[in-house]
């Protein structure tokens, strides 16, 4: 490891359950606004955003439900609110890109994942369409029908 370059030790915090009710049309990059005791609680990988969902208002992205617990070595009245609004750093034209891809009914703004880039926190967002009953069962029976092919491949050998 070179002098100058630190390995990114902090983990991705993933919303796995989003790829199985949802189709994920696009994805954007953005930083998000947290408090000190909110990034040392990312860094530990205390976060969950399963329930979570990003939403524009007033011509702010803001992510709502996210739920980031307390830093546990923080004195209490110096830490946060684990499910506060957050609001999420785009352009104005990615805004507003995203604005006008959920005017579509059925159509949200889910976070796909929490990470750290070059010592910033950064939430992947995708524009994302529910999907139905039958979607899900059809995707379950394909991941099925590769691990089984996967499996078959690796005894052949």
């Amino acid at each position: 490891m070179s002098g100058n370059k630190k390995a990114n030790l902090s983990p991705r915090i993933e919303n796995r359950k989003a790829f199985h009710d949802y189709h994920i049309e696009a994805k954007l990059e953005c930083g998000i606004a947290l408090q000190g005791s909110e990034v040392k609680s990312l860094r530990d990988g205390k976060a969950q955003l399963q329930e979570s969902y990003a939403a524009i208002e007033r011509g702010q992205l803001y992510l709502y439900k996210c739920h980031i617990d307390p830093y546990s070595k923080a004195a209490i009245v110096y830490n946060h609110e684990p499910t506060r609004p957050r609001r999420l750093l785009a352009h104005r034209r990615e805004i507003k890109k995203l604005e006008d891809a959920t005017s579509q009914k059925g159509t949200t703004i889910i976070p796909l994942a929490i990470y750290f880039k070059g010592g910033r926190a950064k939430v992947e967002i995708g524009i994302a369409k529910g999907k139905q009953h039958h979607d899900k069962r059809d995707a379950i029976r394909k991941k099925e029908q590769d691990r089984d092919l996967r499996r078959a491949m690796s005894h052949r050998g």
